[in-house]
C-alpha cells in the first residue's frame, strides 16, 4: 500500500454486537470502515443497507462503497442469524436461511473482494464462525453445520491465497453478549457450565479480529477462538 493511502475495511453485520464492536476496533487503529448489515450502521460514515444472502445486492454494494472510499484492504464478515431448534424441527427453509446468511454471507463479498486484494498482492479477510463449528451442541444442528463449513472455506481459500499475500483467517467466538444470544444462555445456571462463569464482550471478540487484521501477518487459514472457556 502506497504511503498516505487510506485504509478502507468492510465489515458485515455492522449495525450490532460483534461486527459493531471490529469496527469500533478497526477505526482505533486507523481504519476507514464502512458497514453492510440488514440495518444501517448508523455509527458508520460510510454505510449500505444490504442482505448479504445476496449476491446482486452485495455487488452493488461493495461496488458504491469503493467508488465512495477506495479499494478494500480487509473484510470481516460477521453477518450472522441464531436460533435453537431442535433437529426434528429444522424445515428445509430453516436450514437454506441458515446457510445464505452464514455461508453466503461469506462467499459473496469474498468473490467480490478477493480478485482486487490477490492484484495488489495483500489484504485480509477474516470470518467470524463459532465455537460451535468446533464442538457443537443440542438444538443447533444446522447453526454449527454452517459454522463449521466457515471453517473448512477458511482454511482451504487460506492455503490457496497464501502466497498471494492476502491472509485468510477466522474467529470462532464462544457465547458472547450480543442481540444474537438466546435467553436460555443468559441464565444463572448456563454461565455457571462455563468454566470461566461468564459470557464474552463483543469487545473480547474485536481485539481478536484487529489482530488478525492488523498484525497477524503469519497467519494463514488460522482459526482463533476466544470462548470464555468453553471450548479447551
Amino acid at each position: 500500500m502506497e504511503p498516505g493511502t487510506p485504509r478502507v475495511a468492510v465489515v458485515t453485520g455492522a449495525a450490532s454486537g460483534i461486527g459493531a464492536a471490529v469496527c469500533r476496533a478497526l477505526e482505533e487503529t486507523g481504519w476507514t470502515v464502512c458497514g453492510m448489515d440488514m440495518r444501517r450502521a448508523d455509527h458508520l460514515e460510510h454505510t449500505v443497507v444490504c442482505d448479504v444472502a445476496d449476491p446482486h445486492a452485495v455487488r452493488a454494494a461493495l461496488a458504491r462503497l469503493q467508488a465512495e472510499v477506495g479499494a478494500i484492504g480487509a473484510l470481516v464478515t460477521a453477518a450472522g442469524h441464531y436460533e435453537l431448534v431442535p433437529f426434528a424441527e429444522i424445515t428445509e427453509d430453516r436450514w437454506a436461511r441458515m446457510m445464505r446468511v452464514h455461508v453466503g454471507g461469506l462467499l459473496n463479498p469474498v468473490r467480490e473482494v478477493l480478485p482486487g486484494m490477490i492484484e495488489r498482492g495483500e489484504g485480509a479477510i477474516v470470518a467470524i464462525s463459532s465455537e460451535l463449528g468446533i464442538g457443537g451442541t443440542e438444538s443447533e444442528a444446522h447453526y454449527s453445520a454452517a459454522k463449521g463449513a466457515i471453517l473448512g472455506f477458511v482454511r482451504s481459500l487460506g492455503a490457496e491465497v497464501a502466497g498471494h499475500g492476502v491472509r485468510v483467517n477466522a474467529v470462532a467466538p464462544g457465547p458472547t453478549d450480543t442481540p444474537l444470544l438466546p435467553a436460555p444462555q443468559r441464565t444463572p445456571e448456563y454461565l455457571a457450565s462455563l468454566p470461566a462463569r461468564a459470557l464474552g464482550l463483543p469487545e473480547d471478540i474485536a481485539q481478536a479480529v484487529q489482530f488478525l487484521v492488523d498484525e497477524g501477518g503469519f497467519c494463514f487459514g488460522e482459526v482463533v477462538s476466544p470462548n470464555m472457556g468453553a471450548v479447551i
